[in-house]
C-alpha cells in the first residue's frame, strides 16, 4: 500500500477536516484568530531554523535532543509558544505578533527542520524556506499509515528505516532521504525494563485518531478490555466530548482505567493497541506487546505486517531494529552537513 495523498496537501487537508466536522464547525463559528508564533535564536545569522508545532514536553524533546549535539552553531526555533526553557542553551525570544513575512533574523538560513508543512509553524517555515531557497528537512516521529500528510516538494526525509522512507515518498522522485532511526525506540532499548508478566494488559487508546472510524477504535478497545480484563489507558488527546462520553460508558460497564499518570516509558505491564507507536516502544524496552482490532481494515493489517507487530494470542511483537548511534546524534550530523552545504 501507499499514501492516499502522496503529494496533494490540499486534498489531505480536506480529508483531515472531514474527519473532524464538529471541531471544524465550532472553529468556523468562533472564527479563531491565527495562532501566535514565537521565534527563539541562540546567536546572530543562524543557518538552521527548526519549526516546532506542538508544545507538549515529548514533542519539544523530539526536536530539542538533536540541538544538544549541534555545539555552538547559531540556531533559530519557530514555535507556537515560548518553549526556550525546554531547549538546551541560552535563547533570545520574541513574539512575531501576527507577522508572517520572513523575520530579519533568518536571512542566512540554509536549512529548515520540521515535522512537515501542514501545521502553523511548519507552514510559515516552509514558506520562508522557499523564499530563501533553503533545504526543507522532515523528521519522522511516528508510524506511517496511508493517511500520513504528504511530504513537501523536494524535501529531504530523515526516516526510521528505508522501508518507511519508500512508503512516505510513495513513488515520488523529488524526495531524498537518509535513515537515522527512532529516538523513541533507541531510548526505550536503553531502559531494558523487567516486565510484570502477572499484571493485566494495558490497552493504549486511540479514539482521537482521524485514521480509524470511531466505531472500530471504540469497539476494538471495549471488547478487548472486557474479554481480557485489560486496563484502558486513554490517549492524552482523548478530551473531546465524544471521547469523554465513551469513557463514561466504559466505566459504567466496569472497565478499569489507568489513572496513575505514570509515563508510558515507565510501564512494565504488557501492552496492547490497534497500531500505536507505543507497541513498538514497549517491545524495544523488553515489554510484551501486541496489536488487536475488531474487523481491522486492510491498511491496518498492512501496518501490522510492515512493522512486524504481533496479533494478540501469539508470540509478542519482536523488538524493532535499533541502531547503535543515537538517532538524535545522527539527525544533528545530517543537519550540520546540510546547513554547511554538504
Amino acid at each position: 500500500m501507499a499514501l492516499t495523498f502522496p503529494s496533494d496537501l490540499h486534498a489531505w487537508q480536506r480529508w483531515q477536516n472531514s474527519r473532524n466536522r464538529l471541531r471544524r464547525a465550532r472553529d468556523l463559528a468562533q472564527r479563531p484568530s491565527p495562532p501566535s508564533l514565537w521565534l527563539a535564536t541562540t546567536g546572530p545569522s543562524p543557518s538552521l531554523l527548526v519549526a516546532v508545532d506542538s508544545t507538549t514536553p515529548s514533542s519539544v524533546a523530539a526536536f530539542a535532543e538533536p540541538l544538544r549535539h549541534l555545539g555552538d552553531a547559531p540556531v533559530a526555533v519557530l514555535s507556537l509558544a515560548d518553549i526556550s526553557a525546554q531547549l538546551p542553551g541560552e535563547w533570545t525570544v520574541r513574539a512575531l505578533d501576527g507577522e508572517r513575512d520572513l523575520p530579519r533574523e533568518l536571512g542566512a538560513v540554509t536549512t529548515v527542520f520540521a515535522a512537515g508543512h501542514f501545521l502553523p509553524a511548519g507552514v510559515a517555515a516552509h514558506a520562508w524556506a522557499r523564499a530563501l531557497g533553503a533545504r526543507f528537512v522532515v523528521a519522522q516521529h511516528g508510524l506511517l499509515t496511508p493517511w500520513a500528510p504528504p511530504l513537501p516538494e523536494d524535501a529531504h526525509l530523515l526516516a526510521f528505516s528505508d522501508a518507511d522512507a519508500r512508503y512516505w515518498a510513495s513513488g515520488r522522485s523529488d524526495i531524498t532521504h537518509e535513515v537515522v532511526g527512532s529516538q523513541l525506540f533507541w531510548r526505550a532499548r536503553q531502559r531494558n525494563l523487567r516486565p510484570d508478566l502477572q499484571a493485566r494488559p494495558l490497552f493504549l487508546g486511540q479514539l482521537h485518531g482521524a485514521e480509524l472510524p470511531r466505531r472500530i477504535s471504540a469497539r476494538s478497545a471495549g471488547r478487548f478490555c472486557e474479554s481480557v480484563g485489560a486496563t484502558y489507558r486513554p490517549h492524552p488527546s482523548e478530551t473531546d466530548r465524544l471521547s469523554r462520553l465513551q469513557h463514561a460508558r466504559w466505566r459504567r460497564r466496569g472497565i478499569d482505567f489507568d489513572t496513575s499518570g505514570r509515563p508510558l516509558s515507565e510501564n512494565r505491564r504488557p501492552v496492547v493497541s490497534i497500531f500505536s507507536t507505543g507497541v513498538l516502544e514497549a517491545a524495544a524496552a523488553g515489554i510484551p506487546a501486541w496489536v488487536s482490532a475488531v474487523r481491522p481494515p486492510a491498511w491496518v493489517l498492512d501496518c501490522w505486517e510492515r512493522y512486524d507487530m504481533s496479533v494478540w494470542g501469539g508470540d509478542p511483537t519482536p523488538p524493532p531494529d535499533v541502531a547503535d548511534l543515537e538517532p538524535a546524534q545522527a539527525i544533528a550530523g545530517s543537519l550540520r552537513r546540510l546547513a554547511t552545504g554538504g
